[in-house]
């Protein structure tokens, strides 16, 4: 097996311009597919964050419009138990509609109270704080930055909202948050937990339980478990994969066209290597015969072709691998979008680069079966008399 590979070696180095030409193109196809799985990649990323990175990811809630979950924190724990791995930033919400009326105009709102500290996990609220601070204090509040503008609120004046029962209450703005989201901005006024029950008259009831999952793909199935674990007919647990099914339709596609271009690509490096090597059989075929003729059985003499194309797909894989990352870090550096921020951010999955260099390497050996097979079929007599 040494002399074999010793042979492919010296094969190689003989014909560099050839060995060249064939490396460079297993780097392009491994570099291109490293290039759009990179992409496609960190555009879904990109986009799930902007969507649903700041956003609950399952919702608990009761069943029947009116009703409140009642003891909270010991249903957390329930919730948390069923998949302790996957569950982060639960958080109790209490919310509700009101009618937001100023000297000139009135418009419709939803007032959401909960513990600062545990939305800060999902709503980033600290980050999003425009101007002021939070309203820590009985019946302070923060609005939306559209809404204010809207309605020309400015912070320290005092605001009126009406529920539909008909409770009237007077609030103190105390700052303007921007969630990036326009309706959101226009149509949520946040405050703290006691203030949004006491408005509502909630008692120590809350609306809804809000968490995320660290992996946001498999919401559906912890979801489920969570369902399972608090076992009560009153409740229902949505998630975001069931109210974003266009979303992950386009992503599905995504995926899919990144996968059918990746397998396009291999299959014409796969092509190009045997019949490189197909060729390079033809060139050798003089020495192979000499090597047969001394006694070189028709396996080893297989196994010369198999080396190089190892050879040169580890060769091709590594160099594909840094131009891959450099194309993906030139794109994510000099497409930017009008803020000069990354139009798609810079991401490296280490194991799909791993994949692709074993699928190259893989694919650039098989592809020299065709000519090591060629080559076990040479009779050694007839190439040394044909020259």
């Amino acid at each position: 097996m040494k002399l074999a590979f010793d042979i492919a070696l010296r094969f190689l180095k003989s014909s560099k311009g050839q060995t060249a030409l064939i490396v460079l193109g297993i780097a392009i196809g491994v570099s291109v597919q490293i290039f759009i799985g990179s992409l496609i990649t960190g555009l879904q990323k990109s986009l799930v964050d902007k969507t649903v990175g700041s956003a609950p990811q399952i919702t608990v809630s009761p069943k029947t419009d009116g009703d409140f979950i009642l003891d909270a924190q010991a249903q957390i724990k329930t919730i948390i138990a069923a998949n302790p791995d996957e569950i982060i930033n639960p958080v109790a919400v209490t919310q509700g509609p009101a009618i937001l009326k100023t000297p000139e105009k009135s418009t419709t709102i939803i007032m959401r109270g909960f513990d600062w500290k545990a939305a800060q996990g999902i709503y980033k609220i600290n980050d999003r704080l425009v101007k002021g601070k939070l309203g820590l204090n009985e019946n302070e509040v923060i609005i939306g930055k559209d809404l204010a503008e809207k309605l020309s609120i400015k912070i320290g004046d005092t605001i009126e909202m009406i529920t539909p029962t008909g409770k009237t209450g007077q609030f103190l703005v105390t700052g303007f948050f921007d969630l990036q989201v326009k309706s959101l901005n226009e149509s949520w006024i946040l405050t703290n937990e006691e203030t949004a029950q006491t408005f509502f008259e909630t008692g120590e009831g809350v609306s809804q339980i809000e968490m995320q999952v660290k992996d946001v793909f498999v919401a559906d199935e912890v979801a489920m478990a969570v369902e399972n674990r608090l076992n009560d007919d009153t409740l229902k647990v949505t998630n975001w994969k069931e109210e974003n099914a266009a979303l992950l339709s386009g992503l599905s596609g995504q995926t899919a066209s990144s996968l059918m271009i990746q397998v396009f690509v291999l299959i014409s490096v796969v092509l190009g290597i045997a019949s490189v090597l197909a060729i390079s059989v033809v060139q050798k075929s003089r020495q192979i015969g000499i090597l047969k003729a001394m006694g070189m059985h028709n396996p080893k003499a297989s196994l010369v072709f198999l080396f190089q194309g190892f050879l040169l797909g580890v060769l091709g894989a590594f160099v594909g691998i840094g131009l891959g990352i450099g194309l993906s870090w030139s794109f994510a550096t000099f497409v930017t979008n009008a803020d000069g921020s990354s139009l798609v951010p810079f991401y490296i999955d280490w194991y799909f680069i791993g994949i692709s260099a074993g699928i190259a390497i893989t694919a650039s050996t098989l592809a020299a079966l065709i000519p090591a097979i060629r080559v076990s079929k040479l009779d050694p007599m007839e190439v040394i008399k044909n020259g």
